[in-house]
Protein backbone atom coordinates (compact mmCIF):
# COMPACT_ATOMS: atom_id res chain seq x y z
CA UNK A 1 0.00 0.00 0.00
CA UNK A 2 3.21 2.39 0.90
CA UNK A 3 4.59 1.30 -2.79
CA UNK A 4 1.12 2.17 -4.05
CA UNK A 5 0.51 5.82 -2.59
CA UNK A 6 4.42 6.62 -3.39
CA UNK A 7 4.05 5.79 -7.15
CA UNK A 8 0.47 7.59 -6.90
CA UNK A 9 2.00 10.56 -6.02
CA UNK A 10 4.98 10.58 -7.91
CA UNK A 11 2.33 10.42 -11.24
CA UNK A 12 0.22 12.80 -9.82
CA UNK A 13 3.35 15.20 -9.88
CA UNK A 14 4.16 14.45 -13.37
CA UNK A 15 0.91 15.09 -14.25
CA UNK A 16 1.65 19.20 -13.43
CA UNK A 17 -1.34 21.54 -14.50
CA UNK A 18 -3.70 18.67 -14.97
CA UNK A 19 -3.01 17.33 -11.49
CA UNK A 20 -3.96 20.60 -10.30
CA UNK A 21 -6.59 21.86 -12.46
CA UNK A 22 -8.92 18.99 -11.00
CA UNK A 23 -7.72 19.94 -7.66
CA UNK A 24 -8.76 23.18 -8.26
CA UNK A 25 -12.29 22.23 -9.25
CA UNK A 26 -12.85 19.94 -6.00
CA UNK A 27 -11.38 22.33 -3.96
CA UNK A 28 -13.50 24.95 -5.10
CA UNK A 29 -16.85 22.73 -4.43
CA UNK A 30 -15.33 22.10 -0.84
CA UNK A 31 -14.98 25.19 -0.17
CA UNK A 32 -18.25 26.13 -1.13
CA UNK A 33 -20.09 23.16 1.04
CA UNK A 34 -18.71 24.44 4.38
CA UNK A 35 -19.26 28.13 3.48
CA UNK A 36 -22.97 27.43 2.82
CA UNK A 37 -23.50 24.81 5.84
CA UNK A 38 -21.26 27.53 7.88
CA UNK A 39 -24.03 30.08 6.88
CA UNK A 40 -26.95 28.37 7.84
CA UNK A 41 -25.28 27.17 11.15
CA UNK A 42 -24.59 30.62 11.85
CA UNK A 43 -28.06 31.63 10.94
CA UNK A 44 -29.63 29.01 12.83
CA UNK A 45 -27.14 29.71 16.43
CA UNK A 46 -28.23 33.88 15.89
CA UNK A 47 -31.85 32.56 15.44
CA UNK A 48 -32.21 30.63 18.18
CA UNK A 49 -30.36 33.11 20.60
CA UNK A 50 -32.65 35.76 19.63
CA UNK A 51 -35.33 33.88 19.92
CA UNK A 52 -34.50 33.36 23.64
CA UNK A 53 -33.14 36.33 24.27
CA UNK A 54 -36.26 38.27 22.89
CA UNK A 55 -39.54 36.06 23.43
CA UNK A 56 -39.00 32.20 24.25
CA UNK A 57 -37.22 32.26 27.31
CA UNK A 58 -36.76 28.50 28.51
CA UNK A 59 -40.33 28.10 27.25
CA UNK A 60 -43.79 28.73 27.58
CA UNK A 61 -46.65 27.86 29.89
CA UNK A 62 -50.01 28.73 27.92
CA UNK A 63 -53.21 28.88 28.80
CA UNK A 64 -55.15 25.74 27.22
CA UNK A 65 -57.42 28.51 25.49
CA UNK A 66 -54.51 30.53 24.16
CA UNK A 67 -53.51 29.57 20.70
CA UNK A 68 -50.90 31.90 18.87
CA UNK A 69 -52.40 31.43 15.57
CA UNK A 70 -56.01 32.11 16.33
CA UNK A 71 -56.63 35.70 16.85
CA UNK A 72 -60.30 35.00 18.24
CA UNK A 73 -58.40 32.88 21.07
CA UNK A 74 -57.09 35.86 22.24
CA UNK A 75 -60.43 37.09 24.25
CA UNK A 76 -60.83 34.02 26.26
CA UNK A 77 -57.09 32.49 26.05
CA UNK A 78 -56.25 33.51 29.82
CA UNK A 79 -56.54 32.51 33.05
CA UNK A 80 -55.39 32.72 36.81
CA UNK A 81 -52.60 30.72 38.19
CA UNK A 82 -51.89 30.71 42.15
CA UNK A 83 -48.67 33.04 43.25
CA UNK A 84 -46.85 29.68 44.70
CA UNK A 85 -46.95 29.06 40.94
CA UNK A 86 -45.43 31.85 39.61
CA UNK A 87 -42.10 31.41 40.46
CA UNK A 88 -39.41 31.50 38.06
CA UNK A 89 -42.40 32.59 35.52
CA UNK A 90 -42.94 35.66 33.76
CA UNK A 91 -46.79 36.66 33.15
CA UNK A 92 -47.64 38.16 29.76
CA UNK A 93 -50.98 39.06 29.02
CA UNK A 94 -52.56 40.05 25.51
CA UNK A 95 -55.88 41.93 24.43
CA UNK A 96 -56.67 42.92 21.17
CA UNK A 97 -57.02 46.77 20.10
CA UNK A 98 -56.98 50.26 17.88
CA UNK A 99 -54.23 52.61 17.49
CA UNK A 100 -54.97 55.76 15.87
CA UNK A 101 -51.84 57.59 15.12
CA UNK A 102 -52.75 61.07 13.09
CA UNK A 103 -56.17 59.84 12.50
CA UNK A 104 -55.37 56.40 10.90
CA UNK A 105 -56.75 53.39 12.51
CA UNK A 106 -53.93 50.12 13.24
CA UNK A 107 -55.60 46.81 14.80
CA UNK A 108 -52.73 45.92 16.75
CA UNK A 109 -52.11 43.66 20.08
CA UNK A 110 -51.75 45.11 23.51
CA UNK A 111 -49.10 43.21 25.60
CA UNK A 112 -48.73 43.59 29.12
CA UNK A 113 -45.68 42.63 31.00
CA UNK A 114 -44.06 43.20 34.49
CA UNK A 115 -41.85 46.60 33.60
CA UNK A 116 -39.39 44.81 36.70
CA UNK A 117 -38.47 41.51 34.20
CA UNK A 118 -35.26 41.11 33.47
CA UNK A 119 -35.55 37.51 31.60
CA UNK A 120 -36.32 39.06 28.23
CA UNK A 121 -33.98 41.68 26.27
CA UNK A 122 -37.43 44.40 26.12
CA UNK A 123 -36.31 47.38 27.72
CA UNK A 124 -39.62 47.60 29.92
CA UNK A 125 -37.38 49.21 32.70
CA UNK A 126 -38.35 52.25 30.25
CA UNK A 127 -41.79 52.39 31.23
CA UNK A 128 -40.73 52.24 34.83
CA UNK A 129 -38.53 55.32 33.78
CA UNK A 130 -41.23 57.35 32.09
CA UNK A 131 -43.21 60.46 33.85
CA UNK A 132 -46.39 59.57 31.48
CA UNK A 133 -49.62 58.34 32.69
CA UNK A 134 -49.69 55.24 30.15
CA UNK A 135 -46.22 54.35 28.59
CA UNK A 136 -45.54 51.84 26.18
CA UNK A 137 -42.91 51.09 24.01
CA UNK A 138 -43.10 49.58 20.62
CA UNK A 139 -40.46 47.90 17.97
CA UNK A 140 -38.95 49.81 15.41
CA UNK A 141 -40.68 48.26 12.66
CA UNK A 142 -44.23 48.82 14.54
CA UNK A 143 -42.81 52.95 14.96
CA UNK A 144 -41.78 53.29 10.89
CA UNK A 145 -45.34 51.34 10.11
CA UNK A 146 -47.54 54.06 12.47
CA UNK A 147 -44.73 56.71 11.59
CA UNK A 148 -44.47 58.01 15.46
CA UNK A 149 -41.40 58.28 17.64
CA UNK A 150 -40.72 58.44 20.84
CA UNK A 151 -42.47 61.03 23.26
CA UNK A 152 -45.48 61.02 20.96
CA UNK A 153 -49.08 60.74 22.38
CA UNK A 154 -51.61 58.24 20.64
CA UNK A 155 -55.09 57.34 21.12
CA UNK A 156 -55.41 53.56 22.07
CA UNK A 157 -59.09 51.83 21.97
CA UNK A 158 -59.67 48.49 23.94
CA UNK A 159 -62.62 46.06 24.95
CA UNK A 160 -62.60 45.53 28.85
CA UNK A 161 -63.87 42.09 29.78
CA UNK A 162 -67.04 42.84 29.79
CA UNK A 163 -67.05 43.60 26.20
CA UNK A 164 -67.32 47.93 26.38
CA UNK A 165 -65.20 49.68 24.38
CA UNK A 166 -62.71 51.95 26.17
CA UNK A 167 -60.02 54.77 24.97
CA UNK A 168 -57.23 56.39 26.28
CA UNK A 169 -54.26 58.17 25.28
CA UNK A 170 -50.53 56.45 25.49
CA UNK A 171 -47.19 57.80 25.34
CA UNK A 172 -44.31 56.46 23.43
CA UNK A 173 -42.00 55.67 25.97
CA UNK A 174 -39.28 54.09 24.21
CA UNK A 175 -38.64 52.30 21.02
CA UNK A 176 -36.36 48.90 20.29
CA UNK A 177 -34.75 47.32 17.97
CA UNK A 178 -34.74 43.52 17.66
CA UNK A 179 -34.32 40.65 14.81
CA UNK A 180 -37.64 38.87 16.01
CA UNK A 181 -40.81 40.00 13.94
CA UNK A 182 -42.71 38.28 17.03
CA UNK A 183 -42.43 40.75 19.73
CA UNK A 184 -42.17 43.96 17.28
CA UNK A 185 -44.71 44.18 14.54
CA UNK A 186 -48.48 45.20 15.34
CA UNK A 187 -48.11 45.25 18.89
CA UNK A 188 -47.02 47.35 22.05
CA UNK A 189 -46.31 46.61 25.13
CA UNK A 190 -47.25 48.35 28.42
CA UNK A 191 -47.39 47.85 32.22
CA UNK A 192 -49.48 44.11 32.82
CA UNK A 193 -50.65 45.58 36.22
CA UNK A 194 -51.86 48.26 34.19
CA UNK A 195 -53.11 46.31 31.12
CA UNK A 196 -55.09 44.24 34.08
CA UNK A 197 -56.39 47.00 35.04
CA UNK A 198 -57.89 48.64 31.43
CA UNK A 199 -59.81 45.64 31.20
CA UNK A 200 -60.52 44.28 34.38
CA UNK A 201 -58.57 41.22 34.32
CA UNK A 202 -57.47 40.72 37.73
CA UNK A 203 -54.80 38.58 38.13
CA UNK A 204 -55.33 37.26 34.48
CA UNK A 205 -52.47 35.84 32.30
CA UNK A 206 -51.74 35.02 28.54
CA UNK A 207 -48.49 32.78 29.17
CA UNK A 208 -45.75 33.19 31.34
CA UNK A 209 -42.58 33.22 30.12
CA UNK A 210 -40.22 30.51 31.79
CA UNK A 211 -36.29 31.25 32.96
CA UNK A 212 -33.46 28.91 33.33
CA UNK A 213 -34.86 27.76 36.81
CA UNK A 214 -38.26 26.40 35.75
CA UNK A 215 -39.35 23.23 36.50
CA UNK A 216 -42.85 22.38 35.06
CA UNK A 217 -45.57 20.67 36.73
CA UNK A 218 -49.14 19.59 35.32
CA UNK A 219 -51.13 22.42 35.62
CA UNK A 220 -54.88 22.05 35.14
CA UNK A 221 -55.81 24.42 32.56
CA UNK A 222 -52.43 25.13 31.20
CA UNK A 223 -49.52 23.66 28.68
CA UNK A 224 -46.13 24.27 28.65
CA UNK A 225 -44.54 24.34 25.36
CA UNK A 226 -40.07 24.33 25.63
CA UNK A 227 -37.67 25.95 23.61
CA UNK A 228 -37.86 23.12 20.61
CA UNK A 229 -41.37 23.41 20.25
CA UNK A 230 -41.87 27.73 20.13
CA UNK A 231 -38.80 27.36 17.72
CA UNK A 232 -40.35 24.39 15.60
CA UNK A 233 -41.48 26.87 12.34
CA UNK A 234 -38.19 28.41 12.40
CA UNK A 235 -36.16 25.31 12.28
CA UNK A 236 -38.50 23.75 9.60
CA UNK A 237 -37.41 26.34 7.33
CA UNK A 238 -33.08 26.19 7.89
CA UNK A 239 -33.85 22.79 7.58
CA UNK A 240 -35.23 23.32 4.18
CA UNK A 241 -32.87 25.91 2.82
CA UNK A 242 -30.40 23.56 3.69
CA UNK A 243 -32.01 20.73 1.72
CA UNK A 244 -32.14 23.03 -1.28
CA UNK A 245 -28.61 24.48 -0.43
CA UNK A 246 -27.51 20.85 -1.18
CA UNK A 247 -28.77 21.00 -4.34
CA UNK A 248 -26.03 23.45 -5.59
CA UNK A 249 -22.97 21.94 -3.78
CA UNK A 250 -24.41 18.16 -5.22
CA UNK A 251 -24.11 19.90 -8.81
CA UNK A 252 -20.60 21.37 -8.00
CA UNK A 253 -19.31 17.85 -6.11
CA UNK A 254 -20.46 16.07 -9.74
CA UNK A 255 -18.50 18.67 -11.47
CA UNK A 256 -15.58 17.94 -9.48
CA UNK A 257 -15.84 14.60 -9.10
CA UNK A 258 -16.57 14.30 -13.17
CA UNK A 259 -13.31 15.57 -13.91
CA UNK A 260 -11.46 13.19 -12.11
CA UNK A 261 -13.29 9.88 -13.39
CA UNK A 262 -12.29 11.13 -17.03
CA UNK A 263 -9.03 11.79 -16.03
CA UNK A 264 -8.41 8.77 -14.43
CA UNK A 265 -10.27 6.95 -18.09
CA UNK A 266 -7.96 8.94 -19.81
CA UNK A 267 -5.11 7.97 -17.78
CA UNK A 268 -5.69 4.11 -17.84
CA UNK A 269 -6.30 4.22 -21.45
CA UNK A 270 -2.99 6.04 -22.35
CA UNK A 271 -0.76 4.03 -19.85
CA UNK A 272 -1.53 0.66 -20.70
CA UNK A 273 2.00 -0.60 -21.28
CA UNK A 274 2.69 1.22 -18.05
CA UNK A 275 0.22 -1.24 -16.31
CA UNK A 276 1.21 -4.18 -17.97
CA UNK A 277 4.82 -3.56 -17.15
CA UNK A 278 3.74 -3.44 -13.62
CA UNK A 279 1.74 -6.89 -13.75
CA UNK A 280 5.04 -8.34 -15.31
CA UNK A 281 7.19 -7.22 -12.56
CA UNK A 282 5.38 -8.91 -9.93
CA UNK A 283 2.48 -6.81 -9.29
CA UNK A 284 -1.09 -8.28 -9.21
CA UNK A 285 -3.48 -6.60 -10.52
CA UNK A 286 -5.93 -5.48 -7.98
CA UNK A 287 -2.28 -4.09 -6.45
CA UNK A 288 -2.71 -2.16 -9.81
CA UNK A 289 -6.34 -1.12 -9.07
CA UNK A 290 -5.19 0.05 -5.79
CA UNK A 291 -2.33 2.53 -7.11
CA UNK A 292 -4.79 3.93 -9.91
CA UNK A 293 -7.26 4.34 -6.67
CA UNK A 294 -5.13 5.84 -4.55
CA UNK A 295 -4.17 8.28 -7.15
CA UNK A 296 -7.63 9.28 -7.66
CA UNK A 297 -8.36 9.57 -3.97
CA UNK A 298 -5.40 11.64 -3.66
CA UNK A 299 -6.84 14.50 -5.78
CA UNK A 300 -9.18 15.17 -2.73
CA UNK A 301 -6.03 15.24 -0.46
CA UNK A 302 -4.47 18.06 -2.87
CA UNK A 303 -7.90 19.59 -3.17
CA UNK A 304 -7.90 20.08 0.87
CA UNK A 305 -4.35 21.48 0.82
CA UNK A 306 -5.29 24.01 -1.70
CA UNK A 307 -8.72 24.95 -0.35
CA UNK A 308 -6.99 25.23 3.01
CA UNK A 309 -4.64 27.85 1.54
CA UNK A 310 -7.01 30.20 -0.42
CA UNK A 311 -10.61 29.32 1.61
CA UNK A 312 -9.46 29.69 4.78
CA UNK A 313 -8.65 33.43 5.00
CA UNK A 314 -11.61 34.10 2.75
CA UNK A 315 -13.74 32.11 5.46
CA UNK A 316 -12.52 33.59 8.09
CA UNK A 317 -12.90 37.18 6.72
CA UNK A 318 -16.53 36.24 6.05
CA UNK A 319 -17.03 34.99 9.67
CA UNK A 320 -15.39 38.39 11.05
CA UNK A 321 -17.77 40.80 9.10
CA UNK A 322 -20.82 38.86 8.33
CA UNK A 323 -22.57 38.92 5.10
CA UNK A 324 -25.53 41.12 4.24
CA UNK A 325 -28.85 40.25 2.25
CA UNK A 326 -30.35 43.24 2.27
CA UNK A 327 -33.61 42.15 3.38
CA UNK A 328 -35.19 42.37 6.51
CA UNK A 329 -36.31 38.78 8.02
CA UNK A 330 -39.46 40.76 9.69
CA UNK A 331 -41.05 41.57 6.71
CA UNK A 332 -41.36 37.50 5.76
CA UNK A 333 -42.02 36.90 9.70
CA UNK A 334 -38.99 34.83 10.35
CA UNK A 335 -35.83 35.79 12.91
CA UNK A 336 -32.95 36.86 10.18
CA UNK A 337 -30.75 39.47 11.39
CA UNK A 338 -29.78 42.07 8.66
CA UNK A 339 -26.00 40.69 8.83
CA UNK A 340 -25.36 36.88 9.20
CA UNK A 341 -22.25 35.60 10.04
CA UNK A 342 -21.15 31.88 9.24
CA UNK A 343 -20.26 29.54 12.00
CA UNK A 344 -17.41 26.89 10.73
CA UNK A 345 -17.30 24.05 13.47
CA UNK A 346 -14.83 21.35 13.73
CA UNK A 347 -17.73 18.64 12.79
CA UNK A 348 -18.58 20.54 9.72
CA UNK A 349 -14.73 20.72 8.54
CA UNK A 350 -14.15 17.15 9.22
CA UNK A 351 -17.35 15.56 7.81
CA UNK A 352 -17.09 17.93 4.67
CA UNK A 353 -13.34 16.45 4.40
CA UNK A 354 -14.06 13.08 4.65
CA UNK A 355 -17.21 13.29 2.32
CA UNK A 356 -14.84 14.33 -0.11
CA UNK A 357 -11.74 12.25 0.31
CA UNK A 358 -14.55 9.23 -0.02
CA UNK A 359 -16.66 10.24 -2.87
CA UNK A 360 -13.21 11.09 -4.75
CA UNK A 361 -11.59 7.69 -4.36
CA UNK A 362 -15.24 5.75 -5.19
CA UNK A 363 -14.78 7.78 -8.63
CA UNK A 364 -11.35 7.02 -8.71
CA UNK A 365 -12.06 2.92 -8.38
CA UNK A 366 -14.57 2.69 -10.79
CA UNK A 367 -12.74 3.18 -14.28
CA UNK A 368 -9.82 1.46 -12.56
CA UNK A 369 -11.47 -1.78 -11.90
CA UNK A 370 -10.84 -2.17 -15.62
CA UNK A 371 -7.54 -3.04 -15.28
CA UNK A 372 -7.96 -6.06 -13.11
CA UNK A 373 -9.79 -7.51 -16.71
CA UNK A 374 -6.32 -6.75 -18.49
CA UNK A 375 -4.51 -9.24 -20.30
CA UNK A 376 -0.59 -8.62 -19.02
CA UNK A 377 0.62 -8.90 -22.79
CA UNK A 378 -1.89 -7.28 -24.66
CA UNK A 379 -1.41 -4.25 -22.34
CA UNK A 380 2.42 -4.42 -22.74
CA UNK A 381 1.59 -4.40 -26.57
CA UNK A 382 -0.58 -1.40 -25.79
CA UNK A 383 -3.62 -3.29 -27.39
CA UNK A 384 -6.48 -3.51 -24.86
CA UNK A 385 -9.03 -2.15 -25.92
Amino acid sequence: MKLAFHLAYKNLMGAGLRTWLNAGVLSFAFIVIIFYNGLIDGWNQQAKIDGINWEYGHGHLLNDKYDAYDAFSISDGHGALADSKQENLTPVLIQQGNLYPSGRMISIRIKGIDPNQELLHLPTHLLNESNAQIPVIIGKRMAESAKVKTGDDLLLRWRDKNGTYDATTVTIAGIFETNVPFVDGGQIWMSIDKLREMTLLKNRTTYFVANEHYEYADVPGWRFENQEYLMREQTKLINAKRVGGSILYIVLMTLGLLAIFDTQVLSIFRRQKEIGTYIALGMTRWQVVRMFTAEGGMYSVFATVLGAVYGIPILWYLSKIGISFGADGGEMGIIMAERMYPVYGIGLVLGTILVVVLSATIVSFLPARKIARMNPVEALKGKVS
